[in-house]
């Protein structure tokens, strides 16, 4: 129950400021309609104990299956063991994910179905499952991470020469709703399990990160080759529906808890199927571990209903709603500041975040400090909501202006920086978009996009390309002052 309660905490603390925010424009100059308001406040307690249980039931099946799996993995040190692993692993764990399930519902909305829920969420996990198996196979045989990212990426922009540019927003959208509160506790402690056997052999740090980035070129591509050989190759830019929001308090949530019910059991069952095989394959785990494991499927399962059913019936209406009206009030400025405030504000509660910052103290025994991590992130963050936001008030700005370069000096820093940063800062990129930032935010760039009446996916769509994104380079750049911190104080106590 402490466990539980704690969870429930750091819930609250990420929710609370979005729920504050509403509350603050309800009750000043941006009134909701009742319905609305009231939906929402529903919405938002769904989310707080449903991400609470399902938190709650990730620590105690998703995280052990990740960290049993990968010292499983280790040990066998056989690459075809290996990447068969990765690939059911990868593929389940992808298809599982709730924030993917919430851009997918998104994506399928605005394109009027011409890009299906399940055919995104099957070609990202597809990609994702190659390459997390690749990932493994790299990290197990300690191939250089830096190498990796720079294939990766080469074969990425070799892609987006050819892929209409609807699917290349929608591309780097997916790369970071993937990795969201199901895949990066999975994907990180699957690392770490690698990571800790190989210590008892030869193994360093790196080997504890990388796999979330990996994962999420992955992504990318799934959906390039997804644009590549689809038949639609453009979509309208007034494929969004119109705002047209129920009377009733409960009636969107109970039309959307048996679609959830169903999505949830479809997506969880492949990754339970994978529990029993390991089991009985690697793991043989005694009769109590596997109750234990039994506990976290169910709360697991629970939680995920709930959140998605809160986030769906009434969470992102009211973050289109307040994004709409934002807009209608013509003052761009507004709509820009407000960007970097709700991305820097989300982001330092973020619970995922906590996961990473947690397993680089760990793996550095306190060394890289987690308060610095959380504010560059912060600051990063707010940045690519910033420009986000930007792309919306100023239609004629690409996507591609924003992330041609970025990528450019991401990669072109890798060489100055610690092999452990790379894989944090890469990593990081997967861990910032969360469920606040892929349900709330991403709704009120969706809505000020309706607003302003651009194209809903080619500016609509990108907010969670940029958050995965600029951390990127934050992270890099505080690899560098730490690097620079180190050779000064070594120089001083040389000179001593």
């Amino acid at each position: 129950m402490n466990i539980l309660l704690n969870k429930f905490k750091e819930v609250v603390v990420s929710v609370a400021p979005i729920i504050v925010f509403v509350l603050i424009l309800h009750f000043t100059f941006l009134p909701l309609e009742m319905p609305q308001l009231i939906r929402f406040i529903i919405g938002a307690t769904l989310i707080i104990i449903g991400m609470s249980i399902f938190l709650f039931g990730v620590d105690i099946f998703v995280t052990p299956l990740g960290e049993m799996s990968g010292q499983a993995l280790a040990k066998s040190n056989k690459v075809a063991i290996i990447s068969t692993a990765g690939l059911l692993l990868g593929f389940f764990i992808s298809v599982a994910e709730p924030a993917l399930h919430i851009l997918a519902g998104q994506v399928s909305k605005v394109s009027l179905n011409q890009i299906g829920f399940w055919d995104l969420i099957i070609a990202v996990s597809i990609g994702m499952a190659i390459m997390i198996s690749i990932g493994l196979i790299r990290s197990i045989f300690s191939f250089s991470f830096k190498i990796t990212m720079f294939i990766c990426y080469f074969v990425i922009f070799i892609l987006c020469l050819f892929t209409p540019m609807e699917y290349l927003v929608i591309a780097f959208d997916s790369s970071g709703a993937t990795t969201g509160a199901m895949a990066v506790p999975f994907l990180l402690s699957l690392s770490y399990g690698v990571g800790k056997m190989k210590k008892k052999g030869h193994s360093s740090n790196e080997d504890s990160f990388g796999l979330v980035a990996i994962a999420s070129a992955g992504a990318i591509m799934g959906v390039l080759i997804l644009g590549l050989v689809s038949n639609v190759k453009s979509f309208s830019g007034e494929l969004g529906e119109s705002i047209n929001y129920s009377s009733k308090v409960f009636e969107p949530f109970i039309k959307e808890l048996p679609v959830q019910t169903i999505n949830v059991l479809v997506s969880l069952a492949p990754l339970v199927a994978t529990f029993v095989l390991f089991q009985f394959i690697f793991f043989k785990l005694k009769k109590r571990a596997v109750k234990r494991i039994i506990k976290g499927i169910l709360y697991t399962t629970f939680g995920l209903i709930l959140f998605l059913l809160g986030v769906n019936a009434g969470f992102m209406e009211v973050g289109k709603a307040v994004g709409t009206n934002i807009a209608n009030l013509n003052i761009d400025w507004l709509i820009i500041v407000l960007g970097f405030f709700l991305g820097f504000m989300i982001i330092m509660a973020e619970p995922a975040v906590y996961v990473l910052t947690k397993q680089i103290a760990d793996v550095t025994s306190g060394s890289i400090k987690r308060l610095s991590v959380v504010l560059t992130l912060g600051i990063g963050v707010g940045i690519a909501v910033t420009l986000a936001s930007t792309r919306v008030v100023f239609p004629q700005v690409q996507l591609w202006y924003y992330l041609l370069p970025g990528y450019i000096i991401a990669l072109g820093m890798m060489p100055f920086v610690s092999s452990l940063f790379v894989g944090i800062a890469y990593d990081s990129g997967g861990v910032a978009s969360g469920p606040m930032i892929g349900t709330f935010i991403f709704a009120f760039i969706q809505g000020v996009a309706q607003a302003k009446g651009v194209n809903l996916i080619t500016n609509g769509f990108g907010m969670i390309a940029m958050v995965a994104f600029t951390p990127l380079v934050a992270l890099q750049i505080l690899g560098l002052i730490y690097k620079f911190k180190s050779r000064k104080g070594g120089l001083e106590h040389a000179n001593e």
